[in-house]
C-alpha cells in the first residue's frame, strides 16, 4: 500500500499480544495497516510486538480491555472514535482455552470459556460498528474446526459452546451488515502450530498443524476487494482433522 500513516486503513486485532494474534498484527502492519494490538493481561507481550512492528517500519499501538465487560468495550470504542475516528478491519481473535474435562469443569472455567469467545465477540462487534465508515469494512471472527456442528466435547465445554456462538453471530450479522458494505466471516482453524496439547504430527490427517501463515493467507483473501461479496462464510483450516 502507498498510503501515508494517517491515511492507512485501521485494523484492531484482539488477543494480539502473542501467538496467532501477534503474527497477524505484524504481517498486516507490513501490508500497510495501522494496527491496534489489543491485550487483556499480557502488556509486556503487546509492547514487544508493537516495538517489533515499529522497528520494521510499521504503525502500531497497544490497547487494553477486558472484552467480556461491556463497559470496558464502550470505553475502548470511545477512545478509538476520539483518536482515530474510524475502523476498517476488526479481527476477533481473543479466546481463553482451558483444557479441563467436562465433569471437572468449574463455574470459573465455564464462564471464562464462554465470555472470552462469544461474549467478547458480541461486545467488540457492537462497539466497533459505529466506527466503520460509509465505505464499509471487514469483520473476521476466529472459530474452531468443529464450531459448525453440535457434537460431544470432552474438554473445555464453555470454550466450545462459545465458539459455536461465534459462528452463530457471524452468520446472523452477515445479511444485516452487508447492507452497510461490511462483511462478516469466520476462519476456523484446527490444531495450530502453538496449540495446547498439540498431538503428534503423524496423528493428524495432513501430517502437521496449521501454520500462522496459512491463517494469514485466509485473512488476506477475506479483506481483499475480490471478497467484497463473501460474507457469512466459515472457512475451515484443519488439514482434514475433525471433519
Amino acid at each position: 500500500m502507498k498510503n501515508s500513516p494517517t491515511q492507512a486503513p485501521l485494523a484492531l486485532i484482539t488477543g494480539a499480544s502473542q501467538g496467532l494474534g501477534a503474527h497477524l498484527a505484524q504481517e498486516l502492519a507490513l501490508d500497510g495497516f495501522r494496527v491496534l494490538v489489543h491485550y487483556r493481561r499480557n502488556r509486556a507481550g503487546a509492547l514487544r510486538i508493537v516495538s517489533r512492528i515499529r522497528s520494521l517500519g510499521g504503525s502500531a499501538e497497544i490497547l487494553r480491555a477486558d472484552l467480556a465487560r461491556a463497559e470496558e468495550v464502550d470505553r475502548l470504542s470511545a477512545h478509538l472514535r476520539k483518536k482515530f475516528g474510524r475502523l476498517d478491519l476488526l479481527i476477533n481473535n481473543a479466546g481463553t482455552y482451558r483444557p479441563t474435562r467436562l465433569l471437572r469443569t468449574s463455574p470459573v472455567d465455564w464462564q471464562k470459556g464462554l465470555e472470552s469467545t462469544a461474549t467478547a465477540t458480541f461486545h467488540t462487534i457492537r462497539g466497533a460498528l459505529p466506527l466503520f465508515p460509509r465505505s464499509g469494512g471487514r469483520i473476521i471472527n476466529l472459530g474452531d474446526s468443529a464450531c459448525d456442528r453440535l457434537s460431544a466435547r470432552k474438554m473445555a465445554p464453555g470454550y466450545h459452546l462459545g465458539k459455536i456462538g461465534v459462528l452463530l453471530l457471524t452468520r446472523s450479522l452477515a445479511p444485516e451488515l452487508i447492507r452497510k458494505k461490511i462483511t462478516v466471516n469466520c476462519i476456523s482453524p484446527g490444531y495450530l502450530e502453538n496449540s495446547i496439547q498439540l498431538p503428534k504430527p503423524s496423528s493428524l490427517p495432513g501430517g502437521r498443524a496449521v501454520s500462522f501463515d496459512e491463517v494469514l493467507a485466509a485473512v488476506r483473501y477475506l479483506i481483499s476487494p475480490e471478497a467484497s461479496q463473501v460474507t457469512g462464510t466459515n472457512l475451515i483450516l484443519s488439514g482434514g482433522w475433525n471433519l
